[in-house]
């Protein structure tokens, strides 16, 4: 057993002495627990786009309370929020979250928002565990746990969900390049919950599945469209398509909802320097995964099975 778990203020709360927003910085781990102080929403913004803080969901209880530190300094709130929303423009969260404090600028609005987030994530949780059988060896890509959701975790939820229920054996970690999510974030959270995993080079999974060692791919999503099409991390749409030739069942764990189709999620470019600093490169941050290779999506609300424009169509 490694460190314990996070709690949902380690990763990020609001102080009202200073005012200020505190984040676990992520850039930082797995060697360092440093937290950083934001006391501006421009801080945030740079927390925001420099990855300090990540994962949707994350993205957007940070961006509530930064909000919500907007309105204690007396900043202008569409100046602020315009700021906010264009720091990562894949995470629907962010907007979503936005939204919903231009009303109730106020911390205690945005703690209730931050906990809304963790029962969704336990509530996912609980009913993507179902899916698991005695003895899952599951594959996952990127960093869907509390880091990246502010609490439990959405696809890291479900496993340690499955984990305590008995039915989980182990966890493959992609490395997910170029920033190492997996490698550096999910094997960390996996550690401290007591979890065998393993992490492997992105380009290992193909022979894993091939050798009859992956039982189900696993993964958050950063947007999904109404028609199921689903946006996450850089490499999952290529886990998709191996494990479609392997026929091993691909889970996404996660809600949004609010595109019709792939084609209208927006996906951020990185600096090409995460990459390489001496050749041209290009970085995008995300993919698109067609509704046609998920087995299943994982809501608050249950698991939903194709076609997803029907299945879906409740939640919208």
């Amino acid at each position: 057993m490694g460190r314990r778990n996070l709690e949902a203020t380690d990763i990020v709360r609001y102080e009202e002495d200073g005012p200020r927003v505190v984040l676990l910085d992520q850039r930082r781990l797995p060697d360092e627990e440093v937290e950083l102080e934001c006391r501006s929403v421009a801080e945030v913004v740079v927390a925001i786009r420099e990855l300090a803080i990540r994962g949707a969901p994350a993205i957007g209880v940070a961006a509530a309370y930064a909000l919500a530190l907007a309105a204690a300094c007396g900043d202008d709130l569409d100046e602020a929020a315009e700021l906010l929303a264009a720091s990562r423009p894949t995470a629907v969260n962010l907007a979503w979250a936005l939204e919903q404090m231009r009303d109730d600028p106020t911390p205690g609005h945005a703690r209730a928002l931050h906990e809304e987030e963790v029962e969704r994530c336990h509530a996912m949780a609980a009913h993507a565990a179902e899916l698991f059988g005695p003895g899952t060896r599951a594959l996952t890509h990127c960093n869907a746990g509390g880091l990246a959701t502010g609490g439990y975790g959405s696809a890291l939820g479900a496993l340690r969900t499955a984990w305590e229920r008995g039915a989980l054996e182990r966890v493959w970690v992609d490395e997910t390049r170029p920033l190492l999510q997996g490698a550096r974030l999910t094997a960390w959270e996996l550690e401290a919950a007591g979890i065998p995993h393993a992490v492997i080079a992105d380009s290992a999974a193909g022979s894993l599945m091939a050798a009859g060692d992956v039982d189900c791919v696993v993964t958050g999503a950063d947007r999904i469209a109404a028609n199921g099409d689903t946006a996450n991390k850089i490499g999952t749409y290529s886990l998709s398509v191996l494990a479609a030739h392997h026929r091993i069942p691909l889970y996404v764990v996660a809600i949004d909802l609010r595109t019709p189709t792939g084609a209208e999620i927006p996906i951020e470019e990185r600096a090409a320097e995460e990459l390489t600093t001496r050749f041209a490169a290009w970085n995008p941050a995300f993919d698109v995964t067609p509704a046609d290779l998920i087995a299943a999506i994982v809501t608050e609300h249950g698991v939903h099975r194709a076609p997803y424009v029907q299945s879906l169509a409740a939640l919208v």
